[in-house]
């Protein structure tokens, strides 16, 4: 007779629903062993169990689990590789005792420190892959009876299920954590972060995203270095109609013209020596998503033409090809530069600009929002703290002034920077000033007025030149942006401009 045949009908029908337990139930790991272990000492009829864990150092051995009436004591302790249950550790084999205290292997230890009376038991190895990772014990057969083999081989049965238990369980851990940080890396690969938003003008600019974002007409993000044009652009996807569809960002900054052409339209295989094969573009890979075209000021002449016939036809080629290819994208472009200004040069082109300005979106520099400051701090100490591993619980009153009182000419991007920087100098609970390392600079502006005019009309004048100068320099000479923060139309600033005489410089 087979083993499983000799063992009475209750009993196989407690091994198969612990069996379907361990197929259902991974995200607990200690309920689930103590569930296994339980039903392990209710079938072979015991009054206490136990699963003993071997030390990462193989030295020792620990309560995972210990049932019974002094299972809380027994959770305390941590065992040398001696007794009954460190000999079946050393021999890999199963051990039936049933008069524990004329066993020569029998350690007292646990009974001294519990109190509990052993008087007889069951020992098995609990293996994987042929090798003993812990013990599973149970004491004292109920009603003063001995345990017998078929004790013996349910509970050997039951070792093999909870060590398949114990190993898919941490194999679910270990793939719980690579899964939750790979998502985080496809968040950030993906560009979807949180949109940290305090001051008025954000949530303003935000609510704007959510009010354009069914359109598809193509948007120009305005702003300096490091603001959060790129968040806006996420901003505009998250909420239109192509949210399940690619968001592809492309640095029109980064690559060199050859390179920019092939990156955007593609190629075919044979268009210049490295084109070993086809390969799709970004406006390809972008259809029926959206494309965020990041610092578009920088985007050769050579190569506008061919941008503006995607923006008014959809329509491309692959370098290479003759063969005319259709997406159906939402453009969404970016710069720093100003675009008016470049028009006017003649490296960019206007019938281009006003085709990407169809919804212009400014975004203030990081020292105009500064109720976002220590918002944009916070959340990056916790973000960094965590990577780092330094469990810091804030900024100390000193860093919190030195952070709401500097310019932050570098914008968002110098702030998240300076907090990174600042936690892995620092020392917890707290990130001292010293620790930011910035070197404070007074950013008073101090107007140029000619105080030896004679009249006020005169002096008003001169301060309006100084300011519009002021706020131009600021936005690097872009009309819009300009006008945007002094609070007036375009064309307004364009008539001051030219009454007042002022000359970019």
């Amino acid at each position: 007779m087979s083993t499983v045949e000799s063992i009475k009908r209750d009993k196989l029908n407690t091994l198969i629903n612990t069996s379907l337990l361990i197929n259902s139930n991974y995200s607990d790991l200690s309920v689930l062993l103590e569930k296994i272990v339980e039903s392990a000492m209710e079938v072979v009829e015991g009054d206490a169990a136990s699963l003993l864990m071997l030390e990462p150092d193989g030295g020792r051995l620990r309560f995972e689990i210990a049932i019974g009436p002094k299972g809380i004591e027994a959770k305390k302790m941590v065992l040398a590789l001696d007794g009954i249950a460190g000999w079946v550790i050393k021999y890999n084999r199963s051990a039936i005792i049933n008069d524990v205290l004329s066993d020569p292997r029998f350690d007292p230890t646990v009974q001294k420190v519990t109190g509990y009376k052993n008087r007889n038991m069951i020992a098995v190895p609990m293996r994987i892959k042929d090798e003993c990772i812990g013990v599973i014990e149970v004491l004292n057969k109920r009603d003063e009876k001995d345990f017998d083999a078929d004790d013996l081989n349910v509970l050997e049965l039951f070792a093999t299920q909870t060590a398949i238990a114990y190993q898919n369980a941490k194999h679910y851990e270990k793939s719980r954590e690579e899964i939750i940080c790979l998502q985080d890396q496809l968040e950030q690969d993906r560009g979807y972060h949180t949109f940290i938003a305090k001051s008025k003008v954000m949530n303003e600019k935000l609510e704007l995203c959510r009010n354009i974002a069914a359109s598809d007409a193509s948007v120009l993000i305005l702003g300096e270095s490091g603001v959060g044009k790129e968040l806006i652009a996420e901003q505009l996807h998250l909420n239109s109609r192509r949210v399940n569809n690619p968001f592809i960002r492309v640095n029109c900054a980064a690559l060199p013209e050859g390179l920019l052409e092939s990156e955007l339209f593609g190629h075919v295989r044979g268009a210049f020596t490295d084109a070993i094969s086809d390969r799709k573009g970004r406006f390809e890979l972008a259809d029926k998503g959206t494309i965020f075209l990041d610092e578009i000021g920088d985007i050769p002449l050579t190569l506008q033409t061919k941008l503006l016939r995607v923006l008014q036809e959809m329509a491309f080629e692959r370098v290479g090809s003759n063969k005319t290819l259709t997406v159906d994208t939402r453009i969404i472009a970016a710069t720093n530069k100003n675009i008016e200004e470049l028009v006017k040069q003649g490296k960019f082109r206007s019938d281009l600009y006003y085709r990407l300005n169809v919804l212009p979106i400014y975004i203030p520099p990081l020292r105009n929002r500064k109720d976002d400051i220590q918002e944009l701090a916070h959340f990056f100490l916790k973000k960094f703290s965590k990577e780092v591993k330094k469990p810091f619980l804030g900024f100390s009153p000193d860093a919190e002034k030195l952070i709401n009182a500097y310019s932050w000419p570098g914008n968002i991007r110098e702030l998240e920077n300076a907090v990174e920087r600042a936690c892995v100098l620092g020392k917890p609970p707290y990130i001292e000033e010293k620790d930011l390392l910035l070197k404070f600079e007074s950013s008073s502006f101090e107007p140029e007025v000619n105080y030896s005019n004679p009249d006020l009309k005169s002096a008003v004048n001169d301060f309006k030149k100084s300011f519009i100068v002021k706020i131009l320099n600021e936005h690097k000479w872009n009309q819009t942006a300009a006008a945007e923060k002094l609070g007036i139309q375009r064309t307004y600033l364009s008539r001051l401009i030219k009454e007042l005489e002022i000359k970019e410089i």
